[in-house]
């Protein structure tokens, strides 16, 4: 498991033991493994010595939508033909227990817990069958929505891309079969969304080829995969969670705008 960590003003990646709960400090750059591959150091650090970050810095954030056949269901709509893509900017990234401010520009603010693919190399034009070769691993997301502004501007970019609209986190796991996970999103201890991935329309390859088909992944990219039914509004002071199998839980909370 993969983490992103602050420590002494420097950030990182570590190789996160649960078992007893240390870091392993890793040196260079997990996205050069190609050329340089980087190194495994012996220094271990204690979860409470380190601030844990979002696990990944995109230039971008690709969104999937309508990707799960019950949540096409549970809205009663027909599953779509091919992907359908969004994007949030790298400004809406934020880590673990990192709030979600709620703006003020919105009435309605909504959750929508997703699993997240993180690119490992530039892609560009990747077939289907080729994909696993640009992923670093998966993580969990939750893409935050301002649902009245999207419903009223008949796009989403504004909606979507306020600041902490993108929690991630809180590691990325790799080599994991992402094709049968269950994802479990929480609101104050209860559950609103309880699937699996293996709901998905789109598969992870068939999405990377769709989306590296329009536009160049570059190392860190993140691609949003589709939510599950059960989306709904989020209040200040709420605390939210996305369990994945496999991956861990991703928490944090929603403040409101100063």
């Amino acid at each position: 498991m993969i983490i992103r960590y602050e420590r002494n003003g420097k950030v990182k990646h570590g190789w996160m033991v649960e078992a007893d709960h240390k870091v392993r400090v890793i040196e260079g750059d997990i996205y050069k493994i190609q050329s340089a591959k980087p190194i495994m150091t012996g220094l271990e650090l204690s979860l409470d010595d380190i601030t844990v970050k979002a696990p990944s810095e995109p230039s971008k954030v690709v969104c999937i939508g309508v990707n799960y056949r019950d949540h096409a269901e549970e809205m009663g709509i027909e599953l779509p033909k091919e992907p359908l893509m969004f994007l949030k900017p790298s400004t809406t990234v934020v880590g673990p227990n990192e709030p979600i401010v709620y703006p003020k520009l919105t009435e309605n603010l909504h959750y929508e817990g997703e699993l997240a693919v993180v690119i490992k190399k530039e892609a560009k034009k990747v077939k289907a069958e080729d994909a696993d070769d640009y992923i670093l691993g998966v993580t969990c997301a939750i893409d935050v929505t301002a649902r009245d502004l999207q419903m009223s501007d008949g796009q989403w970019t504004r909606a979507k891309s306020f600041d902490t609209f993108c929690p991630l986190g809180p590691a990325i796991a790799a080599k994991l079969d992402y094709q049968n996970l269950r994802i479990v999103t929480r609101v104050n201890g209860e559950v609103r969304q309880d699937s699996n991935t293996n709901q998905m329309v789109f598969t992870i390859p068939q999405i990377v080829e769709a989306v590296s088909a329009v536009m160049t992944l570059l190392p860190g990219d993140v691609i949003l995969t589709g939510t599950p039914p059960g989306v709904g509004e989020l209040k200040p002071g709420d605390e939210i969670s996305v369990s994945i199998e496999g991956i861990g839980t991703l928490c944090t909370h929603v403040i409101v705008e100063e």
